[in-house]
């Protein structure tokens, strides 16, 4: 191919919102109509005849991941109105020659999604003696949040196959030039085209990236500083959402209103307002840290005051939680620091060094062990198990994004119910 090929991606439940999405889109300089496997399982091969007749100068590629009765599939697709058909790469030869033969009746072309093979490169090799017209290195959405690329597997395969290799997974403007520039002829663009408020405009700035290819030195980013760049950039909802609506702590509210929190936690464990192991902890943690601290015992005392938060911010302490109550507000206040407390009180215990610092504890009815990820703001405080962090911030992320067009089309006019096309999809009993 002369030109690189933008093929966008509608992995979308709802047909009237992919199909005004994919104008938007081709509106930015989409070549390509992807009707996504998740909208051709909620709406059929009526999803395929539909964009086929909304969008008669594009091609229509139908996701269908085939894994058997290649033939018929194959022929359920093309008869569609699809010319190009995926199928899975990992399926059995006989399902591969069959689902060739099927193409080359009706006219249509075929691409093998390698996603999930084990050894990319020699099953490529293969597919392309089977006939395959293109090859699509492909990382799943789940692997993506793990952190696995699609330009590492695409850089694997350059040069070492003979067809057309198309690149999809998470891509952007940057990440799509960069797949051209290491041998990408089709780019494939899903989520962060279609879940944009402005998707021409998205559209338009990844056709311009990969109409001028280019690989640009990066700098190495630690895992947890993408986390922390990640968890910076989303909500506590956006987060709880991803984790499948868990890890809220519950009564907690922010001392001073719109500030946000984000870090690894460094655990407190005090008895009846003692203070002294809520305050020995800033010594303990690092700047971006996280104090979260369980008050055991009585409520109307509290552990944590101006001058404790004071210590804090000068420490470097992203933040302070607090199973309990907190005083001095107006100072606090006046910091903007982020505190988030079950209760105000005027009274102050003694410090009497009960408790523990770094210990697993219960805060807010969530347990919190050392090192889990906390994200705060005016919404809440959800913690984040240590090891799966960097996996939900990814998917947080694309919460975030997904919310973007929701909120775009609700602007629009539209209602969330409408948009959720929420009767459909209730669940049946």
């Amino acid at each position: 191919m002369a030109t690189p090929t933008l093929q966008v991606a509608l992995d979308l439940l709802e047909l009237d919102r992919a199909v005004e999405i994919a104008d938007e889109a081709v509106r930015g300089g989409a070549d390509w109509i992807e009707v996504g496997t998740p909208l051709i399982k909620s709406e059929g091969m009526q999803a395929v005849r539909t964009l086929r007749e909304r969008f008669p100068g594009h091609e229509i590629v139908a996701d269908m991941k085939i894994a058997d009765t290649g033939a018929v599939e194959v022929e359920m697709a093309a008869k569609s109105g699809a010319g190009v058909v995926c199928i899975l790469a990992d399926a059995d030869d006989a399902v591969i020659v069959e689902a060739v033969r099927s193409a080359r009746k009706y006219g249509v072309r075929l691409m093998a999604d390698l996603i999930n093979v084990a050894d990319p490169v020699s099953r490529s090799r293969e597919l392309a003696a089977l006939g395959v017209d293109y090859i699509n290195a492909h990382v799943g959405i789940d692997q993506q949040m793990i952190g696995r690329s699609s330009l590492d597997l695409l850089r694997r395969l350059a040069g070492e196959v003979g067809v057309p290799i198309a690149v999809a997974g998470g891509l952007d403007a940057e990440t799509a030039s960069e797949a051209v520039a290491a041998g990408a002829s089709v780019v494939i663009v899903g989520g962060n085209i279609v879940k944009a408020a402005d998707v021409t405009g998205a559209a338009r700035r990844v056709r311009e990236a990969i109409d001028r290819p280019e690989i640009r030195p990066r700098e190495e980013e630690s895992r947890d500083a993408a986390i922390r760049r990640l968890f910076e950039a989303v909500s506590a909802p956006n987060v709880t959402d991803a984790m499948h609506r868990k890890g809220s702590m519950a009564g907690v509210v922010s001392i001073c209103g719109r500030v946000k929190a984000v870090g690894p936690a460094v655990t407190v464990r005090t008895l009846a307002g003692d203070w002294a192991k809520p305050v020995e902890a800033i010594d303990v943690a690092a700047p971006g840290d996280v104090l979260v601290v369980r008050n055991e015992g009585r409520t109307d005392v509290a552990p944590w005051g101006e001058l404790a938060t004071h210590s804090a911010k000068n420490r470097g302490v992203a933040g302070i939680v607090i199973d309990g109550a907190v005083r001095d507000v107006d100072d606090i206040r006046e910091m903007k620091f982020p505190v988030f407390a079950t209760a105000t009180v005027p009274n102050a215990g003694d410090p009497k060094g009960l408790g523990e610092i770094n210990t697993e504890i219960v805060c807010c009815g969530q347990e919190v062990r050392p090192g889990d990820w906390i994200v705060a703001d005016e919404s809440g405080v959800v913690v984040v198990p240590r090891e799966r962090a960097y996996e939900v911030a990814r998917r947080a992320m694309e919460v975030r994004k997904n919310e973007e067009r929701i909120r775009e089309e609700i602007r629009r006019g539209r209602t969330l119910s409408e948009v959720s096309e929420l009767l459909k999809w209730e669940k049946r009993h």
